[in-house]
């Protein structure tokens, strides 16, 4: 319900509901009362009014008119008693005199009185007077017939807002759904477009409404971005295509010359080094046709079921004699509850074997790197984690970018070695696979760099 009533719709009906029933409430109570004072005026001035007639009488004329009265009192809401003047019943259906009441000819409210057939414990309305001949005349009319009517206006209204709220509800719940189902639509589609995705769009119903509008100006707008990423990326990489082979003839021209040459012709070290920055321009154009081509989405159809404690057993076998060359402990660790994986084998060879080469990389002589696949609620994860310098955390949201080249923690901020491409290709892969890459702090110092496959992959 957290989720629902943060629409703006769920609010805005929700505050129209509360406002409706706080304004139904205080017209309930203004009616309720007015009606309430309206049927006590009226009972009292029925009081005064046979107060009034009965006070012509005297004698046994009173006595028989008061008599008289009961025979037409069809609903029993009357009752009188004639007294003497120390409060002793003579005549009538009242026995004694309400507590409290004064023998002034106005109407006060009682609780109890008391019948010759017996007590009644009601509420209702008292008066009293003198009669012409010396006696006391009481009448009580019972409230119970006055207060049924306040019930029923009661019930009336309380059923009129209620009957009004359901609908309301009602209406809130429908008119709620589909904006709610619209913009669920637009997340899962700007997910995909933040995963990478600048071909995805998001939905336009039909309606000109305001959704709508705002859709249509974003997809505008993710045209325009996808238009100029491509123009960018085109002429990327069709220098880089393009340079390979003069590069490649280069190499060739400088590698025949370097063969026709003596050891110790001064010009063969010159050569050498031409050489070696030549091997190392062409590996980084190739480093970005391969980026390009992982993030085209392209080898997705050699995707297989492939087991993740093979994957990491075959690259740790394959980097152990490196590790020993350079006295550092290579650990490996399988969660036993790991399970299968779902991708391209040699790519997520690639991207696990370039984690591991820039921990053995960057750790130190007789450090400690461990590879490891453990379950992660249902998905596994794969983390390579050293003793190095770590990565600073302003460095953990840039080193995913092609040609970053950051600092580590105990190089005195200069930047590494490389072409910067390293960790590119594996967000690459990372999010052809759908997978998620992350850096942290190892618990003892160090990088933390873990892969989290989704457990249903892509198929």
């Amino acid at each position: 319900m957290s989720d629902h009533w943060r629409s703006s719709s769920s609010r805005l009906l929700g505050l129209y509901c509360v406002l409706f029933v706080a304004w139904s409430s205080v017209l309930l109570g203004v009616m309720y009362w007015r009606v309430s004072d309206y049927l006590n005026e009226l009972s009292e001035s029925g009081l005064q009014q046979r107060a009034h007639l009965f006070g012509k009488f005297e004698g046994q004329a009173l006595d028989d008119a008061l008599r008289d009265s009961l025979r037409y009192d069809l609903h029993g809401a009357y009752a009188y008693g004639i007294f003497n003047r120390n409060g002793q019943p003579l005549a009538g259906p009242l026995r004694a005199i309400p507590d409290g009441l004064r023998i002034d000819g106005r109407a006060r409210a009682v609780d109890r009185w008391s019948l010759r057939s017996g007590a009644i414990d009601a509420p209702g309305r008292a008066l009293g007077v003198a009669t012409r001949d010396g006696r006391l005349l009481v009448f009580v009319r019972q409230s119970g017939k006055l207060t049924a009517v306040n019930s029923i206006i009661l019930d009336a209204l309380l059923w009129g807002v209620s009957l009004t709220i359901i609908p309301g509800l009602a209406g809130w719940h429908i008119l709620r759904r589909r904006p709610l189902r619209r913009i669920q639509e637009i997340e899962a589609a700007t997910k995909r477009i933040i995963a990478g995705d600048l071909g995805q769009r998001l939905p336009v119903s039909g309606r000109p409404d305001e959704i709508d509008r705002l859709s249509s100006i974003v997809n505008a707008m993710l045209e325009r971005i996808e238009q100029l990423m491509t123009e960018v990326k085109g002429v990327c990489d069709s220098i880089a295509h393009d340079l390979r082979t003069p590069l490649t003839r280069l190499r060739a021209h400088l590698y025949r010359t370097r063969v026709g040459l003596e050891e110790d012709d001064p010009r063969a070290a010159q050569l050498d080094k031409a050489l070696t920055e030549t091997d190392r321009l062409m590996a980084r154009f190739g480093a970005l046709l391969r980026v390009s081509e992982l993030e085209s989405h392209q080898r997705r159809s050699a995707f297989v079921e492939l087991d993740a404690g093979e994957l990491l057993q075959e690259l740790h076998a394959f980097y152990l004699p490196l590790a020993e060359e350079k006295e550092q402990q290579l650990l490996l660790e399988i969660d036993p509850q790991v399970g299968t994986l779902w991708g391209d084998r040699e790519l997520l060879f690639e991207a696990l074997a370039n984690l591991l080469s820039n921990a053995l990389h960057f750790t130190p002589a007789r450090g400690r790197i461990l590879l490891r696949a453990v379950d992660d609620n249902g998905a596994p994860r794969i983390d390579v984690i050293d003793n190095g310098p770590g990565i600073p955390p302003q460095d953990r949201s840039l080193i995913y970018q092609r040609f970053f080249r950051g600092g580590g923690a105990g190089t005195g901020g200069e930047p590494t070695e490389g072409f910067g491409l390293g960790l590119s290709i594996v967000a690459a892969i990372a999010g052809l696979h759908g997978f998620r890459v992350r850096a942290g702090d190892a618990p003892g110092g160090g990088a933390w760099l873990s892969i989290r496959c989704v457990a249903e992959g892509l198929r």
